[in-house]
């Protein structure tokens, strides 16, 4: 007799994890303008896997025992890199101090480099695949942050109904419907369940801007990468990372967050689900909400990876497939 075929285990969830420069990389009048500006030469520099930004993420120590967290990145390979910087400059520098974030202490920007430099916040990323208990605390901080950002500060951040970006299903179908080759090609690599309802998704996104509005600051980028978790009693969970920060509904973020939680850990779904509805998320809203992020992640997974950026498209294409799974079988589908 021939053994019973073994069942193949699922394929790893890509990680949120670039390509991360070094800081002796940076170039050497950039590090000098820096150290002199933060009164000593930095004497190590240890980087930071998470996140997608092609440029520096590193726990520093200067000469004088001093600690930081510095990013830096400049206009190569991709231009559009330091303007994400600048953004989360402005933002970082205006929040409230009782949100709980690193706070910045230096910006600066020449050469075409743009750097920042934060406290250093002792703590570590919530382990992946997610645990029931990582998520847990993560959501409970992220109900209080709510809380704490309602109504939003003035910043001056747009509002996520007026996001253009979320029409990724209409242009799409417009486009597949025109005979464009692009457009052809990018829904044949959809799931066969968005691709046999395009229209139906294409009709429910246009529902996008009554679903998320709202006068919550959001952060709009949650994932493991932009968590620490702390033995900090007055910061449990310190949230990083905010140049795409936006107002909308208090909710969102969790929605935004659950697809990176739930391709690498999907049993964690009944945990995100009663989260939104002791939070009184409206279901429907919740659906359209799903619908808009699916077709952003989708659909840009198809593109090109951005220069610099040549992890991004798989960790895109992961979160998309998991938002269609979560929107199936929690929220009505489509």
């Amino acid at each position: 007799m021939h053994p019973e075929p073994q069942p193949v285990p699922p394929s790893p969830a890509p990680a949120a994890t670039g390509v991360r420069l070094d800081w002796g990389a940076v170039p050497a009048g950039v590090r000098t303008c820096a150290e002199e500006r933060w009164g000593g030469a930095v004497v190590a520099a240890v980087s930071q896997a998470g996140g997608f930004s092609p440029g520096v993420a590193a726990r520093v120590r200067l000469a004088d025992g001093r600690r930081l967290f510095v990013k830096a990145v400049g206009p190569e390979p991709n231009p559009g890199s330091p303007g994400f910087h600048r953004r989360e400059a402005g933002i970082a520098a205006a929040l409230p101090v009782s949100v709980p974030v690193p706070r910045l202490l230096d910006h600066l920007e020449t050469e075409g480099w743009v750097v920042l430099a934060y406290e250093e916040i002792a703590g570590r990323q919530p382990r992946e695949p997610w645990s029931a208990r990582d998520l847990a605390r993560v959501l409970h901080a992220a109900g209080e942050l709510a809380v704490r950002l309602t109504p939003a500060p003035p910043l001056g951040v747009p509002s996520l109904a007026d996001d253009d970006g979320f029409r990724h299903w209409r242009l799409l179908l417009h486009a597949y419907e025109a005979g464009e080759a692009e457009a052809a090609e990018t829904v044949a690599g959809l799931p066969a369940w968005a691709r046999a309802r395009l229209p139906a998704l294409a009709e429910r996104e246009a529902g996008w801007p009554d679903a998320v509005a709202g006068t919550t600051l959001l952060h709009c980028d949650l994932r493991a990468d932009n968590l620490l978790l702390t033995e900090d009693p007055d910061r449990p969970v310190v949230f990083v990372d905010w140049p795409h920060a936006a107002t909308g509904a208090a909710w969102f973020d969790v929605v935004g967050m659950g697809p990176s939680v739930l391709m690498g850990a999907p049993g964690l779904r009944p945990l995100l689900d009663a989260h939104l509805s002791a939070r009184g998320a409206d279901p429907a809203a919740v659906a359209t909400a799903l619908v808009g992020v699916a077709g952003l992640f989708l659909t840009s997974a198809a593109r090109p990876a951005p220069p610099g950026l040549p992890t991004l498209r798989p960790f895109q294409r992961a979160q998309g497939e998991a938002a269609l799974t979560w929107l199936r079988a929690s929220w009505g589908g489509v």
